[in-house]
């Protein structure tokens, strides 16, 4: 099996407010490194006349993009924090990604795949995300290959914005 391995750098700020890392309920930040393996939905030989399985601007591009213009420098809330309040009064400006509960990263890894996924349905519907790593520190490191399903809220009838292949990192208006 061939795999595309891609890697971001971004630049984030969150905090947890469920109560199991005191220190990080204070808004903080880190500098992490994304990382998405892509593989073919299908098992597929290269395509001889180009030797790829798809152009890489095709499986990474709008990826790349929401990465780039969306999520770097941008600050991580769960969809209960009160800081969601004051930040809609108030930072209309600021990068805001909400997560189902605490933006854990743990959390973030599956809404990353789900979001990735979405991204290469609409654009490059021969790949799928097989792993999402996600380094928030150079010691902490979360690795997800499963469903991000079995983690991410599925309403009937409702597209979150990790199922959306848009720019959108969250549902508030």
């Amino acid at each position: 099996m061939i795999e595309l391995v891609f890697t971001r750098r971004y630049s984030m700020a969150h905090r947890l407010i469920s109560g199991l890392s005191p220190k990080c309920a204070t808004p903080h930040g880190h500098n992490e490194f994304v990382t998405v393996s892509l593989a073919a939905v299908d098992e597929v030989s290269l395509d001889h006349s180009t030797n790829m399985i798809t152009d890489f601007a095709s499986a990474k591009g709008a990826w790349h993009e929401w990465i780039d213009d969306h999520i770097d420098h941008g600050f991580q809330l769960s969809d209960k924090d009160p800081l969601l309040i004051w930040a809609r009064e108030h930072g209309q400006s600021w990068r805001i990604i909400v997560t189902p509960g605490d933006p854990t990263t743990e959390m973030l890894c599956a809404l990353y795949k789900a979001k990735c996924n979405a991204f290469l349905e609409a654009n490059c519907p021969v790949l799928r995300c097989t792993t999402v790593r996600l380094e928030e520190t150079p010691t902490n490191t979360v690795v997800f290959t499963g469903d991000p399903y079995e983690h991410l809220l599925k309403t009937e009838g409702k597209d979150h914005w990790w199922e959306r292949p848009d720019m959108s990192t969250h549902d508030l208006d």
